[in-house]
């Protein structure tokens, strides 16, 4: 019997800290600080934005991560027409060496270094994929529709041990024309992976866009979608960064809940456009 995400909407609504916003530039690294008022030893994430996006299209996602207890560093850098993602994968890199090493919030918030992981969105989680490569401060990996980078996060993934989750499209998204594989990324990779598909979603539909990136056919935010991708979040960090073990169902490879879909075996082989040979392949 497969594990059921039945916390998930709980986890899709607004937790139960108080949320601090901060200016990570001060480091020497433009972007955003997302912390609880108060904590030690907490979990937390550097997250990447997608392409021609930054940090303010994300402002409700990680202040949700944040009113769960985790603080999260996002790198407002590579924002342009011509990102470097080798770029973007280092200022990643970077934003975690100063959540294990920065008193954060009011001098109320330390980071444990043993809890620390790196997420992103699209073009963010591929770079995400890429900072996580030889990096062992990096504990898990969370890709949401992850884009094709260069270099290729697909490939690296056959080098990741870590725990990731991959977030996809689901079978009713418009996504079609998605500059990504998530699928093939999460069939890459080496370590415990689980693949999350929630219902109409896609690459577009996670960004909190505005009005002018809607007109010039950029984004297609889905609030629905938006929800369930932060609960999926919240579950997979709190069990696999704090060892939170009533969340351990997040951490399931065949854990479903309420339009959300996951796939494994054969089912992401096929997902992700593969061929028997292709797959068998892809195991040695």
């Amino acid at each position: 019997m497969s594990a059921n995400l039945k916390k998930l909407s709980d986890l899709s609504k607004r937790g139960p800290h108080r949320v601090l916003e901060g200016d990570l530039g001060y480091t020497g690294l433009p972007g955003k600080v997302y912390t609880p008022a108060e904590g030690d030893g907490l979990p937390a994430i550097a997250f990447g934005h997608d392409w021609m996006r930054s940090v303010d299209d994300y402002h409700a996602t990680l202040r949700h991560l944040a009113s769960w207890g985790i603080v999260v560093a996002a790198p407002d850098t590579e924002s342009g027409l011509r990102p470097d993602h080798s770029g973007f994968a280092a200022d990643l890199d970077t934003a975690v060496q100063i959540l294990a090493g920065v008193r954060l919030g009011n001098g109320n918030v330390t980071v444990a270094p043993a809890k620390i992981g790196v997420a992103g969105h699209g073009m963010g989680g591929g770079a995400a994929v890429l900072s996580a490569v030889d990096n062992p401060k990096v504990k898990a990996v969370a890709a949401i529709y992850p884009a094709n980078t260069a270099p290729s996060a697909i490939e690296a993934a056959r080098n990741l041990l870590i725990p990731a989750m991959v977030i996809g499209p689901g079978e009713d998204s418009d996504s079609l024309f998605d500059p990504g594989n998530p699928a093939k990324l999460a069939y890459n990779w080496a370590g415990e992976v689980v693949y999350r598909a929630p219902a109409k979603g896609s690459q577009a539909s996670f960004s909190e866009d505005g009005l002018a990136k809607r007109l010039l056919g950029l984004g297609k935010p889905n609030s629905k979608v938006q929800a369930s991708v932060r609960g999926l979040l919240v579950g997979y960090l709190l069990h696999e960064l704090a060892g939170e073990r009533k969340y351990s169902a997040f951490s399931e490879p065949d854990a479903t809940g309420p339009k959300v879909s996951s796939l494994s075996g054969e089912a992401l082989a096929e997902r992700a456009g593969l061929t028997r040979d292709d797959a068998a392949f892809s195991l040695f």
